[in-house]
């Protein structure tokens, strides 16, 4: 796209560009603009232009509005980035919980004052959770932000207003006994006992205990492999590879663990046969059903909270076993580099951040060490 800046007046320029195609007829128009102030003035200004062409954004950038460019960014530029489940919660945040408020304020107007009381409003008038606002300001910093890098605005004033702080939630963590009573209760059935021992077996996520496949279990080994993840989208249970290198691992499996997948496989297989399915293929998916459909990682809580409802066991949510999984790796000793691999965390400080509380220091232990090198070093 080409534009030029001519002087109007003392202190005014036109800007001259073209503007795209026209969708139906495929013709090119000419747009004009004055500009008042400096000539750096307009030639930011049509810098903003034309770059926000050059980007796909047909709106004049000086009067889209900030509802306008995120409709865009959302069906233009998130999709690139952002993986299609992230993509719905932006999409129904930006429809929910930033348009309705400041949607119709133009991108280039928009100042933290607008930013600041629509967080105030969010906090005021609405029943949103804190995580919640958070999460409408990440999207609305992350869309200013990919504006402001094209130089649609001059700065993502997203970034200078904070949302409010969120508090630490208390983790649920069942007890030895809690587990214990849970495994007794749960013996009988069929489907949710080999997932609840997996879970607090292995500290895998929901979605990637749905995405087993049998070759991912090697019995003889006593190992499971996470490979991938399953997540329920609008368009259907979707298969994700993990975010990071260390979401790909090899976990041990404790004796509890091995026993209700064993027994898990023979019932399975004595069904298939009954059925003429015949054996068990390498790529089935090991909770899917007997014709070897792909599970919904959804039914695995709903079976959970049936079970919490109907067996008596504590009130807690599914990804409690992980968290209860964790903090007995923890009070067994292990190092926190140990725990992250396990986990699939990214990164160590990401496992500190969640569970920093339940690793035990003595910092006596410190002072003793120093004396102990200080007494080698007199020697």
């Amino acid at each position: 796209m080409n534009g030029s800046i001519r002087r109007r007046g003392k202190s005014s320029w036109e800007l001259k560009y073209e503007l795209p195609r026209h969708h139906v007829t495929g013709l090119r128009h000419t747009a004009y603009r004055t500009i008042k102030g400096l000539r750096k003035d307009a030639e930011k200004e049509l810098r903003a232009i034309l770059s926000a062409q050059d980007n796909g954004i047909v709106i004049d950038p000086s009067r889209i509005t900030l509802g306008d460019f995120l409709d865009d960014w959302l069906k233009n530029t998130a999709p690139q980035s952002v993986k299609p489940k992230s993509l719905e919660r932006y999409s129904g945040l930006v429809r929910n919980q930033i348009k309705p408020h400041i949607g119709t304020v133009q991108l280039q107007k928009l100042r933290p004052a607008d930013v600041s009381a629509w967080l105030q409003t969010l906090i005021r008038d609405t029943n949103l959770s804190t995580r919640s606002i958070r999460h409408a300001h990440g999207v609305l910093r992350t869309a200013l932000a990919y504006a402001a890098a094209i130089e649609i605005i001059p700065r993502n004033v997203a970034t200078i207003i904070k949302p409010p702080t969120l508090e630490s939630p208390e983790i649920e963590i069942l007890t030895s006994d809690q587990v214990a009573d849970a495994m007794a209760k749960l013996a009988d059935h069929p489907s949710l006992y080999p997932i609840f021992c997996i879970a607090i077996g292995t500290g895998a996520r929901r979605g990637e205990i749905a995405a087993l496949r049998w070759s991912d279990i090697d019995l003889d080994a006593r190992t499971m492999r996470i490979e991938r993840s399953f997540e329920q989208t609008a368009g259907g249970i979707r298969v994700k590879t993990p975010k990071t290198k260390a979401g790909r691992r090899t976990v041990s499996l404790p004796d509890f663990a091995i026993v209700a997948i064993r027994d898990h496989r023979v019932k399975t297989l004595e069904i298939r046969m009954a059925l003429g399915a015949g054996a068990l293929p390498p790529d089935m998916w090991v909770f899917g059903d007997y014709e070897g459909k792909m599970p919904n990682p959804y039914s695995i809580s709903d079976r959970w909270r049936d079970a919490v409802k109907n067996r008596n066991l504590p009130k807690v949510t599914f990804h409690a076993l992980r968290h209860t999984h964790a903090s007995a790796l923890i009070n067994a000793g292990l190092d926190v580099v140990a725990v992250s691999r396990r986990l699939g965390h990214a990164s160590p400080t990401i496992t500190l951040g969640t569970y920093s509380h339940l690793f035990k220091t003595d910092d006596s232990a410190a002072a003793a060490a120093m004396d102990a090198a200080l007494d080698g070093s007199e020697k």
